[in-house]
Parts: structure tokens; sequence; C-alpha cells
């Protein structure tokens, strides 16, 4: 599993981060989220399907 974020998209709500903090966290000088564990996690699919705006990526 791979994880990252379109941070073009990111909008910085931080639902991820909330959801999966183990993999996704706030960049607070960016204003946007990051992937802190691109291997992933079991909360990850959870996340990217909470975000808001369908910017996390999950490839298998």
């Amino acid at each position: 599993m791979g994880v990252s974020i379109n941070k073009e998209e990111c909008i910085g709500c931080g639902v991820c981060a909330q959801v999966c903090p183990e993999v996704f966290s706030m960049d607070e000088d960016a204003g946007v989220s990051k992937v802190i564990r691109p291997e992933g996690g079991e909360c990850a699919q959870e996340a990217a399907e909470s975000c808001p705006v369908g910017c996390i990526v999950i490839e298998e």
C-alpha cells in the first residue's frame, strides 16, 4: 500500500490527521496535511473516504 496527498487539492481541514494520526499529520507551515507513514495503515482508507475534497491517493 502506498499513501500520498495531492497538496494542490488539500484544503487543510485536518480530518485525515484526526481519523488516522499514525499516517497523516498537519504541516502547520504549509497549511495542508502531510503523509508521515507512506506505507499506510489500517485507518488510511477511512481517512481517504472522509476527505471532503478527495485528495488522498491510496495505491494497493
